[in-house]
């Protein structure tokens, strides 16, 4: 059964978020992981012309690309972080749009040659919706790629998350974890080719691993 997104509700939350992430020094940087320097790089997303990153935060992922010559667009549902962003990285070319990924994907005609999200929409959006969304807006052989932490043992699906921990005023989203096949399995059913979902191990031993999962149109 769908869970109740207050998209309202989950703006007011990601602008919160905004205020605290986003650094007026940060410099472009691309790392699937939660650990700077640690595993893969954009080589993942092949040679693409354009891009696509859903959830794209504080843009510096999207910085970087556009910075190596490709015309980088970013899709985010905070308008707080979307205008720090536009600002921050108006010299390198990179467009940022402000929306609920769903609306924008099922509005867009456009079309990329890779979509991403690194711990962004896609651990954030039912998977059901938004994976169908992304296949459509694929350039033929296109890659959608993503990050986020693997699923906690016996918990899957949609996860309820607070804010900032259990007081003050509550603001909350949900996150989606299943295990690597059930991934799989939901990206081939939306449509695409082929899929791969991989765990990268932390740089450290009982530290927190990253989920990777990649798919083919």
């Amino acid at each position: 059964m769908p869970v109740p997104h207050d998209i309202a509700a989950e703006t007011e939350l990601w602008d919160a978020f905004a205020e605290s992430a986003f650094k007026d020094d940060a410099e472009p940087s691309f790392c699937w992981t939660q650990y700077a320097g640690h595993g893969p790089g954009p080589e993942l997303l092949g040679s693409p012309r354009r891009v696509l990153e859903i959830g794209c935060g504080t843009g510096r992922a999207l910085a970087f690309l556009a910075q190596q010559g490709v015309e980088a667009h970013g899709v985010d549902l905070s308008p707080v972080m979307v205008k720090k962003v536009s600002d921050r990285w108006a010299d390198t070319g990179a467009t940022f749009h402000c929306s609920e990924v769903l609306e924008w994907l099922a509005a867009s005609g456009d079309t990329f040659d890779a979509v991403y999200s690194i711990f962004g929409a896609a651990w954030f959006a039912d998977p059901g919706r938004l994976f169908p969304l992304v296949r459509a807006r694929l350039n033929p052989g296109g890659v959608f790629v993503f990050s986020q932490p693997p699923a906690i043992p016996g918990a899957y699906g949609p996860q309820g998350m607070y804010k900032g921990g259990f007081a003050g005023k509550a603001m909350f989203t949900y996150r989606y974890s299943y295990r690597p096949a059930v991934w799989e399995r939901l990206l081939t059913r939306a449509g695409f080719a082929s899929a791969k979902a991989d765990t990268i191990s932390a740089p450290k031993a009982g530290h927190i691993d990253t989920l990777l999962v990649q798919a083919v149109a």
